[in-house]
């Protein structure tokens, strides 16, 4: 998908790049690269959209998303100072078959989990120690650390992002209609946000948008704003132990608590009040 692309800056000759990304907010556009990207979030917390879903992000996490994913991570407003360390390298960084090599057979399952994405739930102080060390190692060192990591990503358990691999041949006008309504939502989600205006700001009908939208995204509009609004719900009650439920759920854009309780236990699995007294 062609959502507003992004070149990794990198020197001439160097295949595994290392990059620190800090300050107030994390590049929050829409957008997708050829290299695959394995990230530690140092500091922070947000949101993540990759592919066709959401998830919330904080300090510690660690996410591999792969080639030509589109994705961003959106700092919370109240997040004063993010940090995150970024692997990135393609497929063909070190020769067309390299990762096809017989020897290679015991990292297939982590290409298998960039897919899609993957949010790793083992092992996280052993990747992250990897991560944090990496920038400081010469070439050959820096490549032994990246099969390593490669390799204890392989064997390691997390949850896969999306369920829907997307087309690589959308057109830019397409992607670049993508990005406009993702970031409108990203900054409105917790206000109002009728089909009208966000057809409008994709200079189509509700009912062509809403089409456009299914098919690219495998889902429609709506269930995707309320995936950040439960996952905004959600980051609250993590982050404020005093916030109650019903706080939670206007302060993220929903006006019927009934409403809320079905879209949260649709989303999660769990009703919010059972969430709440297991976070607390």
């Amino acid at each position: 998908m062609k959502v507003y692309s992004f070149k990794i800056p990198k020197k001439p000759g160097e295949n595994i790049i290392v990059q620190k990304d800090q300050g107030p907010a994390f590049y929050d556009k829409l957008h997708q690269h050829e290299e695959i990207q394995i990230s530690l979030i140092v500091q922070g917390n947000g949101k993540l959209i990759v592919g066709d879903s959401v998830h919330s992000f904080t300090s510690g996490d660690c996410f591999v998303v792969g080639s030509h994913i589109p994705h961003l991570f959106k700092s919370d407003q109240s997040t004063q100072r993010v940090q995150m360390i970024s692997i990135f390298f393609a497929l063909d960084s070190f020769g067309d078959s390299f990762f096809e090599l017989r020897e290679m057979e015991e990292l297939q399952a982590f290409f298998s989990y960039a897919e899609t994405g993957y949010k790793l739930q083992s092992q996280q102080d052993k990747v992250a120690l990897a991560i944090r060390g990496i920038h400081t190692k010469a070439h050959f060192a820096r490549f032994l650390t990246l099969l390593e990591l490669l390799k204890t990503i392989s064997s390691s358990q997390g949850q896969r992002l999306s369920n829907f691999v997307h087309s690589k041949d959308i057109s830019h006008n397409h992607g670049e209609r993508l990005r406009v309504v993702f970031d409108f939502v990203m900054r409105n989600f917790n206000q109002k946000v009728d089909l009208e205006t966000v057809a409008r700001l994709a200079h189509m009908t509700p009912n062509a948008f809403c089409r456009f939208f299914k098919q690219r995204t495998n889902k429609n509009f709506f269930k995707f704003l309320s995936e950040i609004r439960i996952e905004h719900v959600c980051q609250l009650l993590n982050q404020n132990k005093d916030l109650s439920v019903v706080e939670a759920a206007h302060a993220s854009g929903f006006n019927s608590i009934s409403n809320f309780n079905k879209t949260f236990k649709d989303i999660k699995g769990i009703n919010p009040t059972k969430y709440r007294k297991e976070v607390s």
